[in-house]
């Protein structure tokens, strides 16, 4: 399928998502420069779609990553999380600023990462093909998708490692903790 369809079709979906719109709005009105909602929640939000779930799986948290390299304080980002959390207390709010993830990826995570230059180089470096997925509004509220490596695996229900930041073990803690196929059957894990 083109790439321009899965696009379109990942729009429809967003359009469709009265949760998944009205969180969208919710950060707009943050009114960062650089922004998206992604990683599991767009992963969710289309599997669930595509395996005809009414309700939407349960989110341990709905990821916001932001680019700001002039502020990479964690209180920035703790203010921007409470704000989100006082206009939609329901949902498990993550806001993250990608500018700083080096100062504090390796003693999480175990290995040194080098500064990122952008929101879509950070999109780009997240665990799975299939999350490295972001949802935005541009300044007329138009849904814009940033998917540097594409929307196939998304589509598709493939989970497949990203190599740019995940490594071979980080990846297979993962698709355990995740329960991919029992969440949603038709997944496919690449190993």
């Amino acid at each position: 399928m083109p790439k321009d369809t899965y696009c379109l079709d990942l729009v429809e979906i967003v359009n469709g998502s009265p949760w998944f719109s009205q969180a969208l709005r919710a950060v707009a009105s943050l009114r960062l420069g650089s922004w998206c909602i992604g990683a599991g929640a767009v992963r969710n939000l289309v599997w669930d779609h595509l395996h005809g779930y009414t309700q939407p799986s349960r989110l341990p948290d709905l990821d916001v990553a932001y680019f700001d390299p002039q502020d990479l304080s964690s209180e920035a980002e703790g203010a921007l999380q409470s704000a989100l959390q006082s206009l939609m207390p329901d949902l498990p709010w993550e806001v993250t600023n990608q500018a700083g993830v080096h100062l504090w990826f390796e003693s999480c995570f175990g290995q040194p990462v080098a500064p990122l230059h952008s929101l879509h180089e950070a999109v780009a470096s997240w665990p799975e093909y299939a999350t490295c997925v972001g949802v935005t509004l541009d300044g007329a509220e138009n849904i814009e998708i940033i998917s540097p490596w594409g929307l196939e695996d998304l589509f598709c229900m493939v989970v497949r490692r990203n190599p740019t930041r995940a490594s071979a073990q980080t990846y297979l803690q993962r698709v355990k903790q995740k329960q991919y196929l029992r969440r949603w059957p038709r997944v496919r894990v690449v190993a």
